[in-house]
């Protein structure tokens, strides 16, 4: 009898047991937000202020490495030495400062980045309670989806947002 059971439990329908998925393209979704428009715009307007910055530093130094190309000849050795180590100490600050411009444009790009990754993970969930879906996937990290058993919400979600 428990062998029947179990065999009619087995062949039971298991559409009642069906867990709904979905899946959406956040990378689109991301790219698609006035957020990610604005700090786009922010990031390239800080790197082109950083660049006129090292500019005018690259500048200076070539400016005075010429004067001192020209005088060295003439200078004490005093003098010599004082010139070239300004000349080297504007090097290394010219270094120092194109590391410190990287690192703060990637500090600035990560914080805005992780913000308006916040705000689509916060639709993507709003969307998968109000659809009541068990997972949703992100399609732009996986390599294949099944789309017959799986419900694209990219414009849900993007909806969510305002898009």
């Amino acid at each position: 009898m428990k062998k029947i059971l179990f065999a009619i439990l087995l062949m039971a329908p298991l559409s009642m047991f069906a867990q709904k998925f979905a899946h959406c393209n956040t990378a689109e979704i991301i790219t698609s937000t006035k957020e990610y428009t604005a700090a786009q715009t922010e990031i390239e307007t800080l790197a082109k202020q950083y660049d006129e910055d090292l500019k005018r530093m690259q500048t200076e130094l070539q400016k005075k490495y010429e004067e001192y190309q020209k005088e060295a000849p003439k200078l004490l050795d005093n003098v010599k030495q004082r010139r070239e180590a300004e000349i080297t100490d504007l090097q290394q600050r010219l270094q120092e400062a194109m590391q410190d411009n990287q690192q703060a444009l990637a500090k600035l790009q990560q914080d805005k980045l992780t913000t308006i990754q916040e705000l689509v993970l916060a639709a993507i969930k709003k969307v998968g309670e109000a659809g009541g879906y068990v997972y949703v996937f992100d399609a732009s990290t996986l390599p294949y989806i099944n789309t017959t058993q799986s419900t694209d919400v990219t414009a849900d979600v993007k909806k969510a947002l305002g898009i």
